[in-house]
Order: structure tokens, then C-alpha cells, then sequence
């Protein structure tokens, strides 16, 4: 057996290498969602807020949340910390045999899901979809549909267990850009397939599956260059004791990582009652929210897990304690501004974005309800995304699981008592509600758990970032008083009234940042400065 490694980050510096990796993280997210979006935004035009478009957006959401159960959810919550505590306490070859282990058996259980779920779509969506049953064009179509897309689930759980390994091993490059390249098949599916194809949409379910597979394939060079391997092995029995450690692990992870996924399937089940286009101003609404929080909260929560596992391998609980408290103060000084942001120029940015094609005013103004109720949560979803992993890497599965039930049933409960009167808008507000309750929930549990002292320094941490914040209601003000946004067309002067409205609000909430001496902005402009002397 190899013997004990040393963490490959010195003490002093853990915040600066967070920092660096999340950074890592969050440019190749950064250009995945903006790839997300020219996809997006190509979409709308063909399908708009339709039939067809609705059917897609139903069919997508199933192995796009069975994804977050299995894969990027509950995958790295449960194979990350087992995987950096053998690698901390027990070697490379140790960890090199529980990878090898893990992939195999990851093959033959998605394998199966997958299986089954092409076989009884029909069935699965008549429980999803209820509301499509007395269509049966639309009904029929949902489920050609979502045959085309189940692959994906496969494919895109083994790039997550790579992601895994890699980031375990402090290679965050790879795994962050594969996403973009996803997104870069897909887009090129869609323009190549869909103008000889009878059914348009078609071409963009065949571009999701293909896109597994690239961002699965893009990983495999350096993860081979570091040692590792995804080799099938013959399963033996018992199963290796790593992989019976994770099996513990993913079951209550599953629950406790994936209450929004949950809320957000609830959520389409229920908006298929709702008028036509309710789909899919939810699904374009929800997409805006995962720009800031993809690009920050997940970026900062995939770079803390491997620092938090080790730290916690290590029984270090003070360190670990530090670490979650820079995440948190670090994401609320980019999530708050970002939820202020979406909400005041909600209009403008859907228009630009997406009100071309069959993609009309009407949708513009629904897809931005969707983002008002959404964007109120914003700030507990990256919150969630922080506090969550802190209960993993001490390899604690059972308390998100009963606060993520507790969470689950409430959207349930306010998703029917607000539907009605507030059609989508109430499914939105009920998500956003139920992910405060979650957060809330968590971290009060998670303060009586850890030695944790900084709490007055994160309450005033937060006071300067909503403080500064304020400074957009100037430009929003302002924007929103143009005539151009009740016009069509003039893309282009659109473009630029809100960009510069954007521009202009970030540099002032900046300004009035460094003028309050915020640690979080001395942090970044002293990071970025390490980085230009390079």
C-alpha cells in the first residue's frame, strides 16, 4: 500500500485554490451556458413556445433529472468523498481499483434504467405528462421523443464518475469544458439535421444523446494520462468494500441533492394541465436562473467537495468550517447581485435572448413571470449547492435526506394552493419557497454541527452585497422607460441599450464594494493579480 499522501494544497492557501479551481470551473460553465443559450435561442425559433416545443421540453426534463439522481447530483456527492479518502488514506493503486470497481457497476445499473426507460416511456408518461393523455399526436410525440433522449442518461453518468475522479485528483479543466462541447454537438445536430428532417425538433433530441457521448469521450485522454482507467471488470461478489460504502452513500444523497430536480419534474406535471406555452415558459425561465448559478454556485460547490472531503477525512473540521464559510460569503457576493439582476431586466434579457420566430410577445412576457419567481429563490439554490456538500464530505446522508423531504412535500402542498390562481407563476413561486425552506433548514442544522465562529463576519458580508446591490435600480429604471422593448425588432439596439444597463450596474455595484472594503472583492482583485504576474 502506498503511503499516505499529502494534500496537494498548503494551509495557507486552501481559499486561493478553491478560488482558482472554482474559477477553472466556472469559465468552462460560463461558456457551456452561453453555447446553452445560442442552442436555446436556435430552438425557440423552430419550435417556440408550442406543441412541438412543449412535447421536447416534457421529454428532456425525464433523463435530464434522472441525470441529476444518478449522475452529476448524486454520482459526485457519493463517489468524491469515498474516492479522496482512499486516495488521502490509502494510495493511488487503492484509489486507481475503486474507480474501476465504481464504473462498472455504474455501467450496469444505468444501463438497465436506461433499458426499461425506452421500453415503458409510454407509461412513464402518463404519469409525468398526464395532462398531453388527451392528445394523442402531442402524447405520441412526447414519447418518440424522450426514446431519442434516454441514452443520454447513460453516457452523461459515466462522464460524471470521470468528472469525479478527475476533480478528486485536482483536474478541473476537462470536466468544465466537456459541458461546452455537449452543447457544441448539440448545435450543430440542430442545424445540419433539422432542415431534412419532417419533425425539426427530431434533429435536437438526436444532438443530446451525441452530446453525451462527446462530453463523455473529451474526459477519457487525461483521465488515462493520470493513471486511471474505466476498464470494465468482472464483477465479483462481494462488491468492493469502496463501492458498498457508496451504495450506503447514494441512495439518501439521491433525495438529499435533487429536491430542486424533484420540484422542478412536480412542476412539469402539473404545468401540463396549465394553458399551452406553460411548459415552456417554465423551462426557459429556469434556464436563465441556471446561468448564475451554474457558473457560480455549482463551479464554487465542485471545486469545495474535494477540498472538504480531504478535510474532512482528515477530521479537520475547523479547516473545513473555514472553507464552507468563504463559499458562502463568496457565492452570495456574485448570486445576490445576479438574482437582483434577472429580476429587474427580466423583460429585456428574455426579448433579446429568445422573441424571434415562433417565439412571440406573448411568450417574452410569460417566460419572464417564470423568471421573477424563480430568480426569489435564487439565493437558496446556490445556497443549498454550498451547505450540502459540507454534510457529504463528513459522509452524513440522512440529514438532507429528511430536510429534503420535508422540503419536497411543502412544494407539493404550495404548488397546488398557488397554481390555480397564479397559473406557471405559482409553480415557479412554490420551487423558490420550498428551496428556502431547504437552505434555511440546512444550515441551521449545520451551525450546531461545526465549530463555526464566522457568522457575524458573514452576516456583515451579506449586508454589503444587498446594500450595493441597489445600485441597478438606476439603469433598470432607466432601461425599462425605452419604447424599443415594446417594438419588435432593432436586435441590434437592444443588444446594446442592455448590455450597457448591465455593464453599468456591475461596475457600480463594484465601485460601492470597494468603497464598503469588502473581503470577498480584495480576495478576487488580489487572486486576479497573482494570475496577470504569471
Amino acid at each position: 500500500m502506498e503511503s499516505q499522501e499529502k494534500s496537494p494544497v498548503p494551509k495557507h492557501d486552501v481559499e486561493g485554490y478553491i478560488a482558482k479551481s472554482a474559477g477553472i470551473v466556472s469559465l468552462g460553465t460560463f461558456l457551456s451556458r452561453i453555447l446553452g443559450f445560442v442552442r436555446d435561442m436556435i430552438l425557440a425559433g423552430i419550435i417556440g413556445a408550442s406543441t412541438v416545443g412543449d412535447a421536447f421540453y416534457v421529454a428532456f426534463r425525464i433523463p435530464n433529472f434522472l441525470r441529476e439522481l444518478f449522475a452529476e447530483g448524486s454520482m459526485s456527492a457519493a463517489f468524491v468523498p469515498v474516492f479522496s479518502e482512499y486516495l488521502t488514506l490509502r494510495g493511488k493503486e487503492e484509489a486507481r481499483k475503486l474507480a474501476r470497481a465504481a464504473f462498472t457497476i455504474l455501467f450496469i445499473l444505468i444501463l438497465a434504467v436506461v433499458t426499461l426507460g425506452i421500453i415503458f416511456s409510454p407509461e412513464i408518461l402518463s404519469v409525468l405528462a398526464r395532462g398531453f393523455l388527451g392528445d394523442t399526436e402531442k402524447f405520441q410525440l412526447t414519447t418518440e421523443l424522450t426514446r431519442l433522449m434516454f441514452p443520454f442518461l447513460l453516457f452523461i453518468s459515466c462522464a460524471a464518475l470521470v468528472m469525479g475522479v478527475l476533480n478528486s485528483i485536482r483536474h478541473f479543466g476537462p470536466p468544465a469544458f466537456s459541458s461546452a462541447v455537449y452543447n457544441i454537438v448539440n448545435i450543430a445536430m440542430i442545424l445540419v439535421l433539422s432542415p431534412y428532417l419532417e419533425q425539426p425538433v427530431f434533429a435536437a433530441a438526436i444532438g443530446v444523446t451525441l452530446g453525451g457521448v462527446a462530453q463523455f469521450m473529451m474526459q477519457l485522454p487525461r483521465l488515462h494520462r493520470q493513471g486511471f482507467s474505466v476498464a470494465l471488470v468482472k464483477p465479483t461478489w462481494p462488491l468492493h468494500p469502496g463501492v458498498v460504502k457508496m451504495g450506503k452513500l447514494i441512495l439518501p444523497t439521491i433525495v438529499g441533492l435533487s429536491v430542486t430536480q424533484v420540484n422542478l419534474l412536480v412542476n412539469t406535471f402539473l404545468a401540463s394541465f396549465l394553458p399551452l406555452g406553460s411548459v415552456s415558459y417554465l423551462y426557459f425561465g429556469m434556464r436563465l436562473i441556471h446561468f448564475p448559478l451554474g457558473i457560480f454556485a455549482v463551479a464554487l460547490s465542485t471545486a469545495l467537495l474535494p477540498t472538504l472531503s480531504t478535510q474532512a477525512a482528515k477530521g479537520d473540521l475547523s479547516a473545513l468550517s473555514r472553507s464552507f464559510s468563504f463559499g458562502l460569503r463568496l457565492v452570495f457576493f456574485i448570486t445576490f447581485p445576479a438574482l437582483l439582476g434577472l429580476i429587474l431586466f427580466r423583460v429585456p434579457i428574455v426579448q433579446t435572448l429568445f422573441e424571434r420566430g415562433n417565439f412571440d410577445h406573448i411568450a417574452t412576457l410569460g417566460t419572464a413571470d417564470a423568471v421573477l419567481f424563480y430568480a426569489l429563490g435564487l439565493w437558496a439554490f446556490a445556497g443549498v449547492r454550498i451547505v450540502v456538500p459540507v454534510f457529504y464530505a463528513m459522509q452524513d446522508t440522512k440529514t438532507p435526506v429528511k430536510v429534503g423531504i420535508f422540503a419536497m412535500l411543502l412544494n407539493l402542498v404550495l404548488n397546488i394552493a398557488l397554481m390555480i390562481p397564479l397559473q406557471h407563476r405559482g409553480l415557479a413561486l412554490a420551487t423558490s419557497l420550498s428551496a428556502i425552506f431547504n437552505f434555511s433548514c440546512l444550515l441551521f442544522i449545520l451551525k450546531r454541527r461545526i465549530d463555526w465562529s464566522d457568522g457575524k463576519r458573514i452576516l456583515v458580508s451579506h449586508l454589503k452585497v444587498i446594500c450595493a446591490s441597489l445600485v441597478m435600480l438606476i439603469p433598470a429604471y432607466w432601461i425599462s422607460g425605452q419604447a424599443l422593448w415594446q417594438a419588435s425588432g432593432a436586435s441590434g439596439m437592444k443588444v446594446a441599450s442592455l448590455s450597457g444597463a448591465i455593464t453599468a450596474s456591475a461596475l457600480g455595484y463594484f465601485i460601492l464594494q470597494y468603497f464598503f472594503k469588502s473581503e470577498e472583492l480584495y480576495f478576487l482583485m488580489t487572486l486576479l493579480k497573482r494570475r496577470l504576474r504569471r
